[in-house]
């Protein structure tokens, strides 16, 4: 995963731009960084590995020429971060230069074959086969966007390009296919860019460019055309309602506090979307033979308390698998009867996007939940859920995690519904203590982020941690596990408090810390026993739960409480809070950067 912007502007120096749009896309990729200008009729370029304002302080990326560049920020996936594997990258005049996201699979036999014809490699990277395959088209005659669009056929795999050539000074080609990428526009000015922030505090007019398409930016003008037969395509752009402030840290720290902070509003968004959009969809679920649910990571846990949603409220219990092993797991058993429910925060989850490919093979019904319009996943839908959770900076997913919880729980309702599985009372009871989450969860935030930052004090040295459930809490505890883990790098794993005694049970011992997840619910009960087994073999017990449960006050050494009130199934949307608060001081206490956790990147565009 990595971040692209290209500008191209009728004046004014163009590198100052660039530094800042990449900088509101470091959490693409963080490996190493590189801009690249025109000016007077050549290219000047500065690059490196290490974080944007390491590489600023070192090279001072403000002080390029040219009203014409492109940037990027890498998240390495061939060669390792350096300055030679740094984007962007160029062909033996040095007159060509690309920026890449995504894998070229063929690069190595293209390389071998672009060698044996002189061309002389910098890198070890996939991309660099791009800049050297334009400049042989366009040493046989081809202009820059005829010779990307040549490019587009010899190359296989995921690809968002974006290409500028000193010999053409005057435009910017861009293309795409799996691998996002979006245009910006204003009076006197054109941009791309992998992600909307990079351009937002200049435009919120955006046009999506979809796979198989290619568009020439000039100041004045955006061409796009099919690559297929090169007619010109004509799309409006779309106005984004997000500010630019929304898009930067008002005030906190850190991305990541924040956006824990703006749960509550993105809850109240979601929950203002049309009922007639989760009807559409719920009708599909209703009439299916068999319902699946894939994503990962996050999203996948959100699709594990989502389960226990459709199993409560329509009576129909959702298969989960894994999107990189979907394909490996159905096999060729889905039909047109069958429905997949696909998780993605970014819609482009390669992962995600191949098992919605392969179930669309097979012609099952795909309804999918993201938080990005036009993002790939939604071209493959038959249904689509947008989410409102607004732009999330932060590599790890706290209120896109809380915006999807809230979608699946009007999915599942809504088609409760329809089944009839439960009463109409019943069901419009649920509806109404849903709208209470967004104020609950408001509160948890306001009561326990003290009481996260003096347990992380008392942690943070730990090396490993257990996060346990039961029933819909297991969710509940493996994202709590996973965002320890992914932020803080403490070792931490989730675990079916049932199961705790056939294996994890073994590496507790004294001051061994111990995270229940202890909602006021059916498996309350049980769960106190598995506290008591913890405590036998002397466990330090943090506990999530319900204010006022006064036994498991007792029990435990460190408690996060709940409001009262909170319905079984939606438990995991107010008890993970504290566990975000937790992950997040428990980070900073151990001095690293939460919005940057090391060799993660925000969407996963390669399989």
């Amino acid at each position: 995963m990595c971040g692209i912007i290209g500008v191209i502007q009728s004046k004014g120096a163009v590198a100052p731009f660039l530094h800042q749009a990449l900088k509101r896309l470091e959490y693409r990729g963080y490996d190493s960084v590189g801009v690249t200008t025109i000016a007077e009729g050549k290219l000047h370029t500065k690059k490196d590995e290490g974080k944007i304002e390491e590489v600023h302080r070192k090279l001072n990326l403000d002080d390029l020429p040219g009203t014409v560049g492109i940037g990027h920020t890498r998240w390495a996936t061939h060669g390792m971060p350096s300055i030679y594997n740094a984007h962007p990258h160029f062909d033996c005049s040095h007159t060509i230069a690309v920026v890449h996201n995504g894998v070229v699979d063929n690069f190595l036999e293209l390389k071998e074959e672009l060698q044996s014809r002189g061309h002389k490699f910098e890198s070890e990277t996939d991309t660099e086969v791009i800049p050297h395959l334009i400049e042989e088209f366009m040493d046989g005659g081809l202009s820059l966007p005829d010779a990307v669009r040549e490019v587009t056929r010899r190359i296989r795999g995921t690809y968002a390009i974006v290409a500028m050539t000193a010999r053409s000074p005057d435009k910017i080609v861009c293309t795409r296919d799996g691998n996002p990428l979006v245009i910006g526009r204003r009076d006197g000015a054109s941009y791309v860019s992998s992600d909307i922030p990079a351009f937002l505090p200049m435009t919120n007019n955006m046009i999506l460019l979809l796979d198989g398409e290619i568009a020439i930016l000039t100041a004045d003008d955006v061409e796009i055309r099919k690559l297929s037969d090169g007619s010109i395509v004509t799309r409006e752009a779309i106005t984004i309602s997000w500010t630019a402030d929304q898009a930067q840290k008002g005030g906190y720290p850190h991305f990541m506090l924040k956006e824990i902070h703006e749960q509550p509003e993105a809850i109240r968004n979601t929950l203002r979307i049309r009922k007639d959009v989760f009807d559409s969809a719920a009708k599909i679920v209703a009439s299916s033979r068999r319902v699946f649910m894939t994503a990962m990571g996050t999203s996948g846990h959100a699709a594990l308390a989502g389960r226990h949603m459709f199993a409560s409220f329509a009576g129909i219990l959702p298969s989960f698998e894994l999107a990189s092993d979907f394909p490996d797991t159905v096999y060729d058993t889905l039909t047109t009867d069958d429905c997949v429910i696909a998780i993605t925060q970014s819609g482009e989850t390669s992962d995600t996007i191949f098992a919605v490919k392969h179930a669309k093979r097979l012609g099952a019904k795909v309804i999918a939940i993201t938080n990005v319009v036009g993002s790939s996943v939604t071209r493959f839908a038959d249904r689509i859920i947008i989410t409102q959770a607004g732009p999330e900076i932060g590599v790890a997913a706290t209120k896109t995690f809380m915006v999807q919880l809230t979608a699946l729980a009007l999915l599942a309702l809504a088609t409760g519904m329809l089944t009839q599985y439960r009463s109409r009372e019943f069901i419009e009871a649920k509806y109404a203590s849903l709208n209470t989450l967004p104020n609950i969860v408001s509160e948890t935030i306001v009561r326990n982020e003290e009481v996260a930052r003096q347990a992380a004090e008392k942690y943070y040295n730990r090396a490993s941690f257990l996060f346990l459930g039961r029933g819909i809490s297991i969710a509940t505890a493996l994202e709590g596990a996973l965002k320890l883990k992914e932020i803080s790098y403490n070792h931490a794993e989730g675990y079916s408090a049932g199961e705790s005694k056939h294996g994890p049970i073994a590496l507790v011992e004294d001051g061994f810390p111990v995270v229940f997840v202890a909602p006021n619910d059916a498996t309350r009960d049980r769960l106190i026993g598995n506290i008591m087994e913890m405590k036998a073999r002397g466990a330090s017990i943090l506990a999530v739960i319900e204010r006022g449960d006064g036994d498991l006050k007792h029990l435990a050494d460190d408690v996060f409480e709940i409001p009262e009130g909170v319905e079984p199934e939606f438990s995991t949307m107010a008890f993970v809070v504290p566990l975000q608060i937790l992950s997040y001081y428990m980070a900073t206490r151990r001095g690293h950067d939460p919005d940057k956790p090391r060799n993660l990147a925000k969407s996963v565009t390669v399989l």
